[in-house]
């Protein structure tokens, strides 16, 4: 499904593990290489064929805005939904944001995340994946022996067929998150506008054979403190394996 144009980064959060970077801005505005995190999200969105984005603000929101207004109308159209009263959390800051979203399926990102494309847009192929008859999401993946800066033991298995679990009680599995999914509006408009975490509507997915992942096939770099922000810039400088 490749003529999906709109996308929503999440970029309410506090960004507690990622002090003391974060105690005079946003988490999306550190730095890496140069290029700030929401830069670096909105660049690879961009090359997608993204042209619309929402992104929520909370921590240091008028900040984050003034940062925006530098890119928008310059590539895309970018629509802020405030969430400077209660945080929503991952869920419900999407829930909120569906009047700006539109009917059709749209991309939902953290901007914690930067990766490598040897293959091109890694978000591209996510969509052309996409069927909306078989599928309430597709996420993306990256396999747990080619990423940094991740300190679980992964977070899904994937059938042969590309339907997904969560981990569950299991000691470890193959795939992680790597915060890019797309969405299927409907599955989360009924939910109340409160803030709840996304693994809600995943589970619910999963239940109905509906939650599919697709394969990264790159490097990725989860970018959530400031050991693991050196160590990616260090590796897109070539100073790391």
């Amino acid at each position: 499904m490749s003529d999906v144009t709109t996308a929503m980064v999440l970029a309410a959060g506090l960004g507690t593990r990622m002090r003391p970077l974060t105690n005079t801005r946003p988490k999306c505005l550190v730095t890496v290489n140069g290029k700030t995190l929401m830069d670096h999200m909105l660049d690879r969105l961009a090359g997608a064929g993204i042209t619309r984005v929402v992104v929520n603000v909370h921590a240091f929101a008028d900040m984050l805005e003034a940062h925006l207004k530098t890119r928008g109308d310059r590539d895309m159209e970018i629509l802020i939904s405030d969430e400077r009263a209660q945080l929503m959390e991952t869920g419900g800051g999407v829930r909120q944001a569906l009047h700006l979203l539109g009917d059709a399926p749209f991309v939902v990102c953290n901007t914690d995340s930067i990766w490598e494309e040897p293959q091109g847009s890694a978000i591209k192929r996510l969509l052309d994946g996409f069927d909306a008859a078989r599928m309430d999401s597709r996420l993306m993946l990256a396999d747990m022996s080619a990423c940094l800066g991740f300190d679980t033991p992964g977070d899904f298995t994937m059938s042969e067929t590309g339907t997904i679990a969560l981990r569950g009680a299991a000691a470890s599995a193959p795939w992680a998150y790597t915060g890019v999914q797309i969405v299927r509006p409907d599955t989360i408009a009924n939910e109340p506008i409160e803030p709840f975490s996304f693994k809600r509507i995943w589970e619910r997915s999963i239940a109905a054979g509906r939650l599919f992942g697709g394969t990264l096939n790159g490097f990725w770099m989860h970018v959530g403190d400031p050991d693991a922000r050196d160590a990616a810039e260090a590796r897109l400088n070539g100073r790391a394996p």
